[in-house]
């Protein structure tokens, strides 16, 4: 490959390109993104890795989709087009869950929304086509995992295809991309037709129904049972996701008309020296220059200072989809990579002192989380920490300590936070408090935002979660430290509100718990159904894919906006949505001035006096008077 100047971007116009003195890309990359060369961003990643084993890319970011035209840039790439809707789906980035189209997009210039079309990938393949025919495709990111099987789609309320069949690409990469994507691009390199790419691990395509699949297989469903019959539908998720292990996993096979979609097992996750080397690549850890003059790419400054250390997750919460993306299967950096990739910060420009956050899917994970996962595999039909830890789970933050404490001492850094999530239920199993002490004393910067998201234990339960005994108990020792260090600082606790499982009587105690403990939050999240969850699969088939049991839902839109409007009981815009929901869960008792009321009767011409302070803004946590400070922002999931 020839040589460039250290730390320039890819090619994104056929000008770059021939500056490059290139004739023509190897792959055409695709994105419903702003072009942004950070290793948080995935396009980043898999351009780097192609680009490192001596692969030519460009980037097409956020073409013109209303014709095939702005396909042709850079004319018929030598080996294939790569696609993705970019960092998320491209539904959840257009619409929120009530569905109404959202005025802001942090992956485009500017903020500005259109860039991208709905349904992304599917769009973008099909002008593909239209451009070249029987170019190769290969599809992969966030979009096309999380939709490689039939899948249920909160937009259209129905179950939709595999998103191969309807973008009629030939193969999809599913979860960490590096390895599958390098193969492909390998064999298609030696002159193999991408047809006859059948055998990549991490992988998964269309082929007719009597060909040969090179590994043991499961499944065997039949789209036109699974859109009807909400059974199969529950039964199909679960055995995908008990075949989602990299040792013990098979491929799955689905059935569309004649053809049939398989998927192979899952890659191996890349190793501690795999990963190493994957973020030593030459990232410019920026957008790219074209978009300054709109203000450049909202996406990039809650990462541009922080470090991925990381990569999987053990936890499992039902509605959190990194189990069938990344994987339940735990990898880390060395702290040595970590160190050099927190050098590079400490150079750049506009950085002043503060590392931001030193995470991944879950912050305080290091390694898998037993000895015998490694040798076996994730367990099929339980979870590592909920509803009670495994025996075999194995809890330390030691390394992460020493991480923490050796970026601390680099010169230039005045502080390093931790804004990922922390699993409080794995960091109260350390008997070793010394990290609890640290992240109090030195990486909280003001409020620590963790993830109860209920407190009622049947709603907890539907959603992989612990009993809220034990949140209390970290919350409880979290105000000790933090008094005992003459600190004021305070727990931001994410909350959910109608997800499968919660009663408008489950909604009512939280907000008993919330008044109780004197937080009102600033915001609350509904239940948002995305493909690959298995809550949402509870959502529409109203069973648990991995009891068979039923499960209540809340679907009319009216109940939701009463769980909603509870947890945000102390807001007067809301008391008649909160006597309504009150009055139809039996509880009208809540109604009045009393101190266990939430909310005062309704005005019947006469004055009604004022109530006592009922919380809002205020946090009475170890008997603090301090308004919380910022805004409860819920990361997109």
């Amino acid at each position: 490959m020839e040589k460039m100047e250290k730390n320039s971007f890819l090619p994104i116009n056929r000008y770059d390109m021939e500056q490059r003195g290139w004739g023509e890309p190897d792959f055409v990359y695709v994105t419903g993104d702003a072009y942004v060369d950070h290793p948080s961003f995935g396009v980043a990643i898999i351009s780097r890795v192609l680009e490192n084993a001596g692969f030519k890319v460009a980037i097409l970011s956020q073409p013109d989709y209303k014709s095939a035209e702005a396909f042709k840039e850079f004319g018929r790439p030598r080996l294939g087009f790569l696609v993705t809707s970019g960092n998320i789906d491209s539904m959840v980035a257009h619409y929120t869950v009530s569905k109404k189209k959202r005025s802001y997009d942090y992956y485009s210039a500017g903020g500005k929304m259109g860039n991208r079309p709905d349904r992304a990938v599917i769009v973008y393949c099909n002008r593909i086509r239209e451009a070249y025919g029987d170019v190769p495709i290969i599809i992969g990111g966030l979009e096309a995992s999380l939709r490689r099987f039939a899948h249920y789609d909160y937009w259209d309320g129905k179950i939709r295809r595999s998103i191969l069949v309807d973008s009629r690409a030939d193969i999809l990469s599913y979860g960490m991309g590096e390895k599958s994507v390098l193969r492909i691009a390998e064999l298609l390199d030696k002159g193999v037709p991408v047809k006859k790419i059948r055998d990549i691990k991490g992988t998964a395509y269309l082929c007719k129904a009597d060909e040969k699949i090179h590994y043991e297989c499961a499944g065997g469903f039949d789209y036109n049972d699974l859109k009807e019959d909400k059974k199969k539908y529950a039964d199909a998720f679960a055995l995908q996701y008990r075949e989602n292990d990299y040792i013990n996993g098979k491929a799955v096979v689905e059935y569309y008309d004649g053809k049939m979609l398989v998927q192979n097992p899952p890659m191996p996750p890349l190793e501690r020296e795999e990963l190493d080397k994957v973020y030593s690549l030459p990232f410019t850890r920026a957008y790219h220059p074209i978009y300054k003059k709109e203000g450049g790419v909202p996406g990039i400054n809650e990462v541009e200072f922080s470090i991925t250390h990381n990569r999987g997750c053990f936890g499992a919460c039902n509605f959190c989809a990194i189990a069938f993306h990344q994987g339940r299967s735990v990898r880390s950096r060395s702290i040595d990579s970590v160190l050099e990739e927190a050098k590079k910060i400490t150079e750049m420009e506009g950085f002043k002192g503060y590392i931001h956050d030193v995470g991944g899917p879950t912050a305080n994970f290091r390694y898998p989380s037993c000895q015998l996962q490694k040798e076996h595999g994730v367990c099929k039909n339980k979870k590592c920490l909920a509803p009670t830890p495994c025996k075999n789970l194995k809890v330390s933050h030691t390394e992460y300590l020493d991480m923490l404490s050796r970026i601390e001492k680099l010169d230039g850094v005045k502080k390093v936070f931790i804004r990922s999530g922390i699993r409080f239920d794995y960091l109260m199993l350390d008997k070793d408090e010394k990290f609890f002490k640290k992240l109090v004393k030195d990486h909280v910067s003001g409020q620590l935002k963790v993830a109860p998201e209920h407190c009622s234990s049947a709603v907890l339960k539907m959603m992989g979660k612990p009993d809220f005994s034990v949140y209390e108990g970290f919350r409880k020792r979290f105000f000790e430290l933090t008094k005992g260090m003459g600190k004021e600082q305070y727990l931001v606790p994410y909350l959910m509100s109608s997800h499968p499982g919660s009663t408008l009587r489950d909604a009512v105690e939280l907000a008993l718990y919330l008044k109780k403990s004197g937080y009102s939050p600033e915001q609350v999240q509904d239940f948002y159904p995305t493909p690959g969850t298995a809550s949402t699969v509870m959502y529409y088939t109203g069973l648990d894919p991995f009891t068979g049991k039923k499960v209540y839902v809340a679907r009319e839109y009216e109940e939701k906006i009463m769980q909603r409007a509870l947890l945000q009981w102390n807001r007067r815009e809301n008391y008649p949505i909160v006597r309504k929901a009150l009055t139809s869960c039996g509880r009208t008792d809540l109604i009045g001035f009393g101190n266990d009321c939430l909310v005062p009767p309704e005005r019947t011409g006469a004055t009604v006096k004022k109530t006592e302070n009922r919380g809002r803004g205020f946090n009475k946590n170890e008997k603090s008077k301090a308004p919380l400070k910022g805004k409860n922002v819920r990361k997109k999931r």
